[in-house]
């Protein structure tokens, strides 16, 4: 259908008068559309869905892809009686402990004690998602689906059980009988725990990795709009469903429009179930002028809006249909045009009341617990609920016809909705060609992210199948990735001559961290990496920590990630970016992220060259993981030979000095390039002095950590490795790190020997307008400072290893310049 006859459709007055008579001509004609469109008994179809929806089974009859008429209207009429049966479940989830297929009314007994659940915005999930799967049935074709509001997660559950399409877990626990159903909703907020420490229960307060086709938690509202639309590859379609809840989280997803093109993306369908309540007032946008002051926004922002009625899943189904129909029609056209500009992303919004179809809608108690009071004990609440119920059952055997129309999978040869093609990709495995090693250490002052940059650009021209895609807040020739913004240029909507931009490009640029970190998060089947001031990209962590959890929970099931790791580069950092304030000097992001289960967070501190390329070569050797790789922008010293440099990813840390044989009395531990360099000049003042010690260089500090479960354990370092780098007769140590210390100090218990013998240096939250001398200085981390820390650890007097004057200025008494250092490194 056009996008003409669809506004003529929607007009006021007169064209809404023709479309009551077009409902009514079809009506009158065709006995089948008659019968669906009285709907199932919670609300008929209106005029403007039947003309809608007819006019799109005319469609799918010309091509084929259904047998006949009769067969859209009864895949139609089936999800009608999905819909209520799904409600239904739904609200035995939340209050019941007991199910009665039968219908009969329920006692007080009968109810959870402690009801539970997020109600209202759950039967609002499910037309849309029976919609999505009624979508599927008419087309023939299974489509992939995203849901931002994850606490929804009851719609989902109750749909796939009804049709029969849960994941194992869920399979071989729960059925469509009366002990089947009393075992599921007993399983819904049971807060039951394993001897292990883990949810008992299949079922979640959101979606988790047995939640059969689910992509995302969904926990933290948002991120669904920033990520749909950088997910599908071509020929893949997804169905993104959000909440005008969560609309308010994240802005980004404004931009959806300036990204999404149909050259290097499947098509998306974004739908907003707009109900306009959140957990305790009214959305902004319902307080703003509702629905048409979001018309009016999602137009400036370069989308297209569509009203559909969101209490209907044929509503829904023709929605889908008509998204992809526009988007197939744009992109038609924009080949004719051979360069058009970026077609204007078409958007669903389907208005409904929160909790439609129960007692309590529209009120704020809907969000959670619609009902007035609680049916064990309260008589008019348990009345509401079994009214309610009542309205919402459907017989079992209409039920199990309706649930025979729409499960035509093998008939059409598609595959089940819980095995969608986002969910089903093989295991990506990239062409890894060899790194640009520098031969062997030569002091050569270099910039490690040069090299990275240069590998990132090999390995994207090696792998012309894997989209590229790079997500920039900004300043990518500042973070010098010259090479790869070169190649892959700014995805921009009308590129500006002479500049590194291209409708297509594969930088994804914007001053929101949140929404660039989405577009890498989302391209699971390519290739990806994202780089970004250190101190910024503590703006990223959400979306980080939402990917990684819901990362953990599969691997925890059993199921693996099949995408390859993830880059995050961050650079311009603490030590170098001193010129900038303390807004700009912030190690956060790091210790943030090795709080984290460490063999699927791997924060990484490469000191040159050498380590900074043999990281990036082994981050796309894993799979599923976010590596957090903080790396130098400046020339710094080459200090690892490609073996050593190899070694200390192997290994996590490897033995750059020992100074005075193999029974060193002291050890000193340096994360970060800044540090070692410290690290190495202290060394030669203790070579000097003719203290027997050793320098470690550690580049992933999360491998020797105490591993918190059997997963972690695999890659943290065993004690036989720890022997050898640290051995127990060397207790007196200091450690040198990027980050802050006390952090550090809780994540290597196993290498602290006590407050006596151990010093923790790094970040003391001391900036301002500073060089890399000036930083080290103020944040007691200098050379001279190592040497102090070493003399305490050791029984030492600090005067062994410093001048007077050194003293002096370590002490405070003196300032640094000429003493410590020669001048500033500006």
């Amino acid at each position: 259908m056009s996008e003409n006859h669809n506004r003529h459709l929607e007009s006021p007055a007169a064209g809404q008068v023709r479309t009551r008579d077009r409902a009514a001509l079809y009506r009158d004609n065709e006995p089948a559309f008659a019968d669906w469109a009285l709907g199932a008994g919670l609300a008929a179809h209106d005029d403007l869905t039947q003309v809608r929806v007819h006019d799109m089974v005319d469609i799918l009859e010309r091509r084929g892809r259904v047998r006949d008429r009769a067969e859209a209207w009864r895949i139609l009429a089936a999800a009608d009686r999905i819909t209520k049966a799904a409600m239904w479940l739904v609200v035995h989830m939340t209050y019941a402990r007991n199910v009665r297929t039968d219908g009969t009314p329920l006692d007080a007994e009968d109810f959870k004690a402690g009801p539970d659940g997020h109600t209202g915005g759950s039967l609002n999930m499910v037309p849309a998602y029976v919609g999505y799967l009624a979508a599927n049935a008419l087309g023939g074709m299974t489509r992939s689906w995203l849901m931002g509001q994850g606490h929804c997660v009851a719609a989902i559950d109750a749909v796939n059980l009804i049709v029969d399409n849960m994941s194992s877990e869920q399979e071989n626990r729960y059925s469509f009988s009366d002990p089947g159903l009393t075992r599921f909703i007993r399983d819904f907020y049971s807060y039951e725990i394993t001897a292990e420490g883990r949810p008992a229960s299949a079922l979640g307060s959101h979606v988790n990795a047995h939640t059969a086709g689910g992509l995302i938690e969904g926990g933290y509202l948002g991120f669904a709009g920033l990520l749909y639309g950088h997910m599908p590859q071509p020929g893949e379609h997804l169905v993104a469903f959000m909440s005008d809840g969560a609309f308010e989280e994240q802005r980004g997803s404004d931009w959806a429009p300036r990204w999404w093109r149909s050259k290097d993306t499947g098509p998306v369908a974004p739908i907003m179930i707009a109900n306009g309540r959140r957990i305790d007032q009214r959305t902004t946008m319902a307080q703003s002028g509702g629905v048409n002051w979001f018309r009016r926004h999602l137009r400036l922002n370069g989308f297209d809006p569509i009203d559909l009625d969101g209490r209907d899943p044929a509503a829904f189904a023709w929605a889908i249909f008509e998204i992809e129909e526009r988007l197939a029609a744009d992109a038609l056209a924009a080949r004719e045009r051979d360069g058009a500009p970026a077609v204007r992303l078409h958007y669903g919004i389907a208005e409904t009341v929160k909790g439609f179809g129960f007692p309590g809608a529209g009120t704020n108690r809907a969000h959670n617990l619609p009902l007035e009071g609680n049916p064990r004990t309260d008589a008019a609440a348990r009345r509401d609920f079994n009214e309610g119920a009542a309205n919402l059952w459907v017989p079992p055997k209409d039920l199990s016809d309706a649930v025979l129309a729409l499960n035509n999978h093998d008939a059409s040869g598609r595959s089940k909705e819980r095995a969608h093609p986002l969910i089903s990709r093989p295991a990506v495995t990239p062409s890894l060609p060899e790194p640009p090693w520098h031969a062997s250490e030569g002091r050569r002052n270099v910039s490690p992210m040069e090299g990275l940059d240069r590998y990132f650009e090999a390995l994207v021209l090696a792998n012309p199948g894997l989209r590229a895609r790079v997500g920039n807040p900004d300043e990518m020739r500042s973070n010098r990735m010259n090479a790869t913004l070169d190649l892959l240029k700014h995805r921009v909507t009308a590129p500006e001559p002479g500049m590194p931009e291209s409708e297509t490009g594969g930088v994804i640029t914007a001053l929101n961290e949140e929404a660039v970190i989405c577009a890498v998060l989302a391209n699971k089947g390519g290739l990806n990496l994202a780089v970004s001031y250190e101190a910024f990209a503590t703006k990223m962590l959400g979306a980080l920590r939402q990917d990684l959890i819901f990362t953990r929970q599969l691997t925890v099931a059993g199921r693996q990630p099949n995408w390859l790791g993830l880059p995050v580069v961050l650079t311009s950092h603490t030590w170098e970016n001193g010129k900038n304030e303390l807004s700009h000097q912030d190690t956060t992001a790091a210790e943030t992220m090795w709080a984290e289960m460490s063999d699927l967070s791997r924060v990484v501190f490469p000191v040159d060259w050498n380590s900074a390329v043999a990281c990036l070569r082994d981050v796309f050797r894993s799979h599923g993981a976010i590596w957090t790789m903080v790396v130098p922008k400046r020339e710094v010293p080459d200090v690892l030979s490609l073996e050593l440099a190899q070694r200390a990813l192997a290994d996590g840390a490897v033995c750059l000095r020992d100074v005075g044989g193999d029974d060193p009395e002291l050890i000193l531990v340096a994360i970060g390039a800044y540090q070692l360099a410290e690290t190495l000049t202290a060394s030669d003042r203790l070579k000097e002095k003719s203290v027997r010690h050793r320098v470690i260089v550690m580049v992933e500090p999360g491998r020797f950590r105490s591993p918190r479960d059997d997963h972690e354990a695999k890659m943290t370092a065993s004690d036989a490795t720890l022997e050898i780098l640290f051995p127990e007769t060397a207790g007196a140590r200091v450690f040198a790190s990027h980050t802050r210390p006390e952090p550090l100090s809780g994540l290597l218990r196993r290498l602290d020997t006590g407050s006596r013998k151990s010093r923790f240096l790094g970040f003391c939250g001391r900036g301002g307008t500073l060089d890399t001398n000036g930083m080290l200085f103020a944040n007691r981390s200098s050379w001279a400072h190592v040497l102090a820390a070493a003399a305490d650890v050791t029984g030492r007097r600090a005067l062994d290893f410093l001048t007077e004057a050194e003293f002096d200025a370590v002490q405070g008494r003196r300032a640094p310049a000429g003493v410590l250092f020669k001048g500033h490194d500006v």
